[in-house]
């Protein structure tokens, strides 16, 4: 057992079965705030590289450590992950602190404070056992109208939000948890929720190079870990597939122009702009294919299940290349690697010195947030 994440070593990648092997490619988000008989066997079964955590999986400090420990004892040791910007996406209340949304941040101009509200974030979530935040956001706010990025965006610069969520992702790190920037090539000249539909941005490529992907390009040249796609359609990058499904996209163009090294994930496959064009299973399919490592499937277990089986089936009928699997599976097993390395922060909950850099921020910027 590693002490300082929590985590086990998982069995070397030639002793797994192909089922397991897949498995360990996928994210999959659980039903309650326990683990109950049927979910653990089912998890068992699924063999899941990580789970991610929302409202619903959340209770108090010792029954959510409970929860993290038992998920972390599983045969497949799983990652535990959770999407924790601050503002409105936060999945954890009280006792944990509410840091206000990322554009309040950025509007300091301090490169320090994202730091250290990365780090505040990290030693509390440390505490309780979660190893991964599906932060930074590097979109930048570059539309208005966008429904869902907003002041999730630390602003509608890129050299502001390159440099906030550059030092986000450091503060995370020293903190002991894995950060995630999101949304690869950028969701932030979007004006429809892709949570609800596939949105286009029609933008030429210069201006995407120039607005959209300069944040990303920094965060990787200062070897951010892990990405998040975007399942949007960019015409001018790829007139047929959105970034998630896209290999145009996601080999040839973050893998190849941009020198991604590390691990790719998808955003979850079971959001309508993505199952509203096909069925989970072969999108999943696609987005391996595409060049995608991890798959997130956040809402069922059963659908979980559905893509485990869809992608052995295509490896088995060599529509998907056996050896993609293998490749995604040493970039989440260096990923794993880098998790037990980190030192684990933990702090006392709740934290005075977090919750009165969370109030100062929100005083600084007029804005009231639950603290």
């Amino acid at each position: 057992m590693n002490q300082a994440s929590g985590t086990a070593d998982t069995p070397h990648p030639s002793r797994r079965t192909l089922h397991e092997e897949i498995g360990q490619l996928i994210f999959v988000g659980i039903p309650g705030p326990i683990l109950e008989p049927e979910t653990r066997r089912t998890l068992e079964q699924l063999h899941p590289g990580g789970v991610i955590l929302f409202r619903r999986n959340v209770g108090s400090l010792e029954p959510l450590r409970a929860l993290t420990a038992a998920l972390h004892a599983l045969p497949s040791r799983p990652l535990i992950a959770i999407d924790h910007e601050g503002g409105r996406v936060q999945r954890l209340g009280d006792p944990f602190t509410h840091f206000p949304a990322a554009a309040a941040v950025g509007q300091t101009g301090d490169p320090d404070v994202a730091y250290h509200v990365g780090r505040a974030m990290a030693a509390e979530l440390g505490s309780v056992g979660i190893d991964v935040s599906f932060a930074p956001v590097l979109d930048v706010h570059s539309n208005p109208s966008n429904p869902v990025i907003g002041d999730r965006a630390y602003g509608s610069e890129p050299a502001l939000v390159s440099a906030m969520g550059i030092a986000m992702m450091r503060g995370l790190l020293d903190g002991g948890v894995v950060p995630c920037g999101k949304h690869f090539p950028g969701h932030g000249d979007t004006e429809t929720d892709s949570h609800l539909e596939l949105p286009v941005v029609r933008r030429p490529r210069t201006h995407l190079e120039a607005i959209e992907m300069a944040p990303f390009r920094a965060a990787i040249a200062a070897n951010i870990p892990l990405l998040m796609t975007a399942h949007v359609l960019y015409p001018a990058l790829d007139p047929d597939h959105p970034a998630t499904l896209s290999r145009p996209i996601l080999t040839h163009l973050l893998r190849g122009e941009l020198g991604f090294s590390g691990v790719v994930a998808s955003d979850d496959l079971e959001m309508q702009a993505i199952t509203g064009q096909q069925a989970i299973g072969e999108a999943a399919v696609a987005s391996l294919a595409a060049g995608a490592d991890l798959l997130l499937v956040c809402q069922a277990l059963d659908r979980a299940a559905v893509v485990v089986d869809a992608i052995e089936r295509a490896v088995q009928q060599e529509r998907l290349d056996a050896a993609l699997i293998s490749a995604a599976g040493e970039r989440v097993q260096h990923l794993r690697r880098l998790r037990a390395q980190l030192p684990t922060s933990r702090c006392e909950l709740p934290n005075a010195t977090h919750r009165a850099l969370a109030a100062t921020l929100a005083n600084a910027h007029g804005e009231r947030w639950e603290t």
